[in-house]
């Protein structure tokens, strides 16, 4: 370790979204670059820094700082240099050499204890001595704030995020209820504000405390993708996480009961929500039993329409098809579902042109950027994902949760008919989203495979709608001659069914590869990848996707990243590299999106790097690829669909994993040329049907299966699905009248 004082000469680059400085500090005659985190630092401040002495390949010797304090000036050539360095806004270099001239040394000493007397300055009036004193008061808050907060183990630069949400407030927070933290701050969660709360003696049986961590508990649950928890798991939840009574627990329950910020419902058993997310279900609930009006068309009509329709776009529709049209047109609200190769984008062809042909405005969405793709390759017609046809605007609602969306009750969607494809994917949030932005008579159309993993987030949309029997519901089950031809297709269904498939050669785009041991099948994979399967599928090898149910252990996503970059993106002294919280990620790398964030901007550039396009949102389960690393910035370049670059600090890349394997729930809505899936022994719960199903309708063109038969027999016989908490489905019986 290494401690320098001085002064900051130049600030030569700034982050000013976390603070990363890069600056020249003076010490003694001499010059030393410095980087960290100074979020509040300005040039002419006198600070002293303690850190490492870094050698970097590009810009030399550098301190990198682990700690540092500000130093009052000390004399009266201090503190005009302090003052001329442009940190009080009004004040420059003549204004500064004046105020120092009249004061001396004891300058700081009037600017605090009699700011009035500033205006015996020339050039200073009696409001600008109060303005130049406000300032330097503002500043010396700021910083004893941040000396405050570092007192409790808090870093620099979430310090920063706590004193400009709270500024001289932060006192009175973090002695009285350090939990609010929790709440208020994006980036803190339970589990950072319990330690902070410890250090500042908040008692392990505080109120604040229990009810914090009751909280805590269901926002754990809704990242499990529930909407409630039943009360006696919420209680062993939170009695594991706090370490108290279940009495002290049920009274807090109640508590956070009667103020309405908890929902407890009795049903069979007793059920606690959030209050934000039981009233999400209901109000879709509502609207979707809104929109569901009836529409009635002539069946002679109708039937005319389809035949022309066939006849000039050359379709032939079968009898669930034909009834899927007929839906459409004389309902307000139609649920489309069907396995892969059952005509599901045949219909909704279909759909579309019967529509078009009454002069409606169809809009076509889906919720991600890939699936919007295929939709609209299927279609031949625009499709734009939910988040992009309800105008993200890159803002966040105040439990930072779910982005604002420009569409809603006073702006709705401008159209006839909306239809959304790849349902499965949708979670309760973007439900709710979309619902508030369809106004009653405009026909929405859901479409999706009701026999795929659930979404990621909270919710189980789109079985809850379908369960709940309360709307019209097509089934597609015939699987069309040109689909049967593939095995594909046809060992999904079989997959989906329960019955076992052989896992001898033969088949031309279903394959299996016997390995019996973890390493020996890893070796397999690496090799599928690299060398066999990209001039078969006529594929790059980052087009080829390794999907696995595990992220720990040999076969897991995380070892599996770790070796296929060294073989499929090795290192090399063109590329640069960074060394981040999710591992190495180096240029050229296949990356993954992590979390939702909605404030995230990207801009789309034509071939001359002018910019074409530009918005914000970038989400969980996004893939691109790193195309710039930029050592001095801090940040790298991510291009993923559709050529929306994306630049991410290194502070952000957290929210960035590599993805040359992921796990088969993120996979949700994707396609790809060819699929490879490891399969051994693993957690139960884990190597499930549905799973392998899901894996496996991801694959256009091969399907690569490489392990144990016996696994892949028992996955496919193992019907276990994770239980989800949701009641969407009840919520819609209520206001239906069925309950």
């Amino acid at each position: 370790m290494s401690t320098l004082s001085g002064y900051v000469e130049h600030i030569v680059y700034r982050n000013e979204e976390n603070g990363y400085t890069v600056m020249e500090l003076a010490d003694k005659g001499k010059e030393y670059t410095v980087v960290g985190t100074f979020p509040h630092v300005a040039e002419g401040e006198y600070l002293e820094v303690t850190g490492t002495e870094k050698n970097h390949p590009l810009y030399g010797k550098q301190l990198v700082m682990e700690s540092y304090e500000w130093k009052v000036p000390a004399d009266a050539a201090a503190i005009e240099r302090y003052l001329a360095s442009g940190a009080i806004k009004g004040v420059g270099a003549s204004l500064a050499a004046r105020i120092v001239k009249k004061f001396g040394d004891d300058t700081f000493r009037i600017m605090e204890e009699e700011p009035e007397r500033l205006a015996e300055v020339k050039g200073i009036s009696m409001k600008g001595a109060m303005q130049i004193a406000s300032q330097m008061a503002e500043r010396q808050d700021m910083r004893q704030a941040m000396i405050f907060l570092q007192e409790f183990g808090i870093t620099m630069n979430l310090a920063a995020k706590i004193y400009e949400r709270y500024g001289s407030k932060v006192y009175e927070v973090l002695r009285t209820n350090p939990y609010r933290l929790a709440e208020d701050i994006n980036g803190i969660g339970f589990k950072i504000a319990d330690e902070i709360a410890a250090r500042a003696g908040i008692s392990p049986d505080s109120d604040y405390r229990i009810k914090c961590g009751i909280f805590y508990a269901l926002q754990q649950a809704l990242g499990n993708g529930h909407v409630y928890l039943p009360e006696q798991e919420l209680l062993a939840a939170t009695q594991e996480l706090l370490g108290v009574g279940l009495e002290s627990l049920e009274k807090q329950i109640m508590d956070l009961s009667v103020d309405r910020k908890i929902i407890v419902r009795e049903e069979t058993i007793r059920r606690v929500y959030l209050s934000k997310y039981y009233y999400m279900e209901m109000n879709c609930a509502r609207m979707l039993t809104d929109l569901n009006v009836v529409m009635p068309e002539s069946e002679r009509a109708v039937e005319d329409r389809i035949r022309r329709i066939e006849r000039e776009e050359k379709l032939e529709l079968d009898i669930c098809q034909r009834s899927a049209v007929k839906e459409a047109a004389n309902s307000g609200l139609l649920i489309l579902t069907g396995g892969p190769g059952t005509g599901k984008t045949t219909t909704i062809k279909a759909i579309i042109h019967y529509f078009e042909q009454e002069e409606m405005d169809v809009l076509l969405a889906a919720p991600t950027g890939r699936a919007a793709k295929r939709m609209s390759e299927a279609t031949g017609r625009e499709a734009r994902t939910i988040h992009r046809m309800l105008e993200l605007s890159g803002g966040q609602d105040e439990s930072m949760s779910e982005g604002r969306f420009a569409r809603d009750e006073q702006n709705p969607l401008e159209c006839d008919v909306i239809v959304v494809d790849e349902v499965s994917m949708v979670d309760i949030h973007l439900l709710h989203a979309l619902l508030r932005a369809v106004t009653v008579g405009t026909r929405l159309i859901l479409v999706g495979d009701v026999n795929q993993l659930p979404s990621v987030g909270p919710g189980n949309v789109l079985r809850d709608v379908i369960r709940s029997e309360c709307y019209p519901v097509v089934r597609l089950t015939r699987i069309f001659r040109q689909a049967a031809a593939s095995d594909i297709i046809v060992n999904a269904h079989r997959i989906n069914a329960g019955e076992h498939i052989s896992t001898a050669p033969g088949s031309k785009d279903f394959l299996f590869v016997h390995r019996d041991q973890p390493q020996a099948i890893l070796n397999a994979v690496i090799g599928l990848v690299r060398d066999k399967l990209p001039p078969y599928v006529q594929a790059e090898p980052c087009d080829i996707q390794v999907m696995t149910p595990m992220r720990k252990g040999t076969l897991g996503v995380d070892n599996l990243n770790t070796v296929l970059q060294q073989f499929l993106n090795p290192a090399d002294d063109k590329k640069k590299e960074k060394e981040l919280p999710h591992g190495i990620f180096r240029e050229g790398d296949k990356v993954m999106q992590i979390k939702n964030n909605y404030q995230m901007e990207w801009e789309i550039t034509n071939r001359y790097g002018i910019p074409i396009d530009a918005g914000t949102g970038v989400f969980n389960g996004d893939i691109g690829v790193i195309r710039e690393i930029n050592l001095f910035a801090e940040e790298l370049v991510v291009e993923f669909d559709e050529g929306r670059q994306v630049h991410y600090s290194f502070k952000e890349a957290d929210e960035l994993e590599l993805a040359y394997a992921i796990t088969i729930h993120k996979s949700q809505g994707s396609e790809y040329p060819a699929v490879v899936i490891p399969v051994h022994s693993g957690p139960r719960m884990l190597m499930t049907r549905n799973l392998l199903y899901t894996a496996v309708t991801r694959a256009k063109k091969c399907v690569c299966i490489v392990g144990l038969d016996s696994s892949f027999t028992d996955m496919i016989d193992n019907r276990i699905e994770q239980k989800r908490y949701s009641s969407l489905d009840e919520q819609i019986r209520s206001f239906a009248g069925m309950n």
